[in-house]
């Protein structure tokens, strides 16, 4: 394990060195065409469905630790983190895998698709085998989306002489939007993250649960209590000094993309179903729960767009081999969600402050 390490190590960094070289040109064409879409509010941001990440396009942590060393140290000892040298290993995880007849839980896309991130190895860049290969848990490109395309746009302040700390407002802003735009999943804009939570966190795979006998997803996940316990890494704004707690108002907002994501995530598993069977029941359930949050939510946040949600989710039907229609159901809660991540309402979510999960609760 330890040569292992070393490899993809070594070969991060090579690839880290190759990025730098190409990445100057990228970053001005990319954050000049955020000032573009700036103008025009309908495209500013991009709205997709939470995907693996793309082997090819994954450079791994170390690319992150260079500016994000304590975010890594945290990240390093949590479950997430730890399922790579774990996961394989369970007696539960192999019961599902013989079942499936999956000869390898880190080469098998089902498994590997929430519990593993992978890389593509060129034998030219490194001594390992070409093709494709597990290099860590979940890790940060998992939630984040993978790197290649927007690192460098990701940590250009502006200038040779800007930090972090010293870029201005604006070039931030249009930083943000352009790493955004190239793939990133920025916390800038909560709904993204939470799609990445929940993609994984709803188990969108009929067989895997009715045959494999995996658990149709976390049933009582809430966005807020799973992410601000044991896996909370916010040091940006002190520089890498202190792990800084959500503010009230980030939390409520954070509250709301959580239900929406979750309404989202749960019509693309009922998209999955074709049988009556213990996954159709309980996604389908878990998309009524969900529905049922969101029109509670709603009626307490004066806000339009929650109102056209909770339309959007009372005209689809949740029900087996429904799959066209509840998945363009998805993708128009995605782009509300999106949308209100990004432009908040100006007031009304304190409304929902005692239903957000506190402290005590979080994981």
């Amino acid at each position: 394990m330890g040569l292992h390490n070393k490899t993809i190590s070594k070969m991060n960094r090579q690839r880290w060195l190759a990025l730098g070289l190409i990445g100057t040109a990228l970053v001005l064409g990319s954050i000049a065409a955020a000032a573009n879409t700036a103008a025009n509010p309908s495209t500013k941001s991009a709205v997709s469905v939470a995907q693996p990440a793309d082997p090819s396009k994954v450079i791994g942590n170390d690319a992150c630790v260079k500016c994000h060393a304590p975010e890594q140290a945290v990240w390093s000892k949590t479950p997430h983190a730890k399922t790579f040298d774990e996961l394989h290993r369970r007696p539960e995880a192999k019961q599902i895998a013989s079942k499936l007849g999956i000869e390898s839980i880190k080469h098998s896309g089902r498994c590997v698709n929430c519990h593993y991130t992978q890389q593509s190895v060129n034998t030219v860049t490194s001594n390992m085998s070409a093709g494709v290969h597990a290099i860590a848990g979940v890790s940060c490109e998992s939630c984040h989306g993978p790197a290649r395309d927007w690192l460098e746009t990701h940590h250009n302040y502006g200038g040779p002489d800007v930090t972090r700390l010293t870029e201005s407002p604006e070039h931030r802003k249009q930083r943000v939007e352009a790493a955004i735009a190239l793939g990133m999943r920025n916390p800038n804009n909560v709904y993204l993250v939470a799609q990445s939570c929940y993609r994984c966190h709803t188990t969108a795979d009929e067989e895997l649960v009715n045959v494999g006998g995996h658990s149709a997803g976390s049933l009582t996940f809430d966005f807020v209590s799973w992410s601000q316990g044991t896996i909370h890494h916010n040091f940006v704004e002190s520089d890498g000094k202190v792990n800084i707690p959500s503010s009230p108002e980030r939390l409520q907002l954070m509250f709301v993309a959580g239900v929406l994501a979750e309404v989202e995530s749960t019509m693309r598993a009922v998209a999955k179903a074709t049988t009556k069977d213990n996954y159709g029941v309980t996604v389908a359930q878990r998309a009524a729960r969900s529905g049922a949050r969101l029109k509670s939510v709603a009626s307490k946040v004066n806000d339009p767009r929650l109102d056209k949600a909770v339309k959007i989710f009372e005209t689809v039907s949740i029900k087996l081999n429904n799959e066209a229609q509840l998945n363009k159901g998805a993708d128009m809660i995605a782009k509300i969600g999106v949308d209100f991540a990004e432009n908040p309402p100006a007031s009304g979510l304190e409304q929902i402050e005692r239903f957000v999960p506190t402290k005590d609760k979080w994981k």
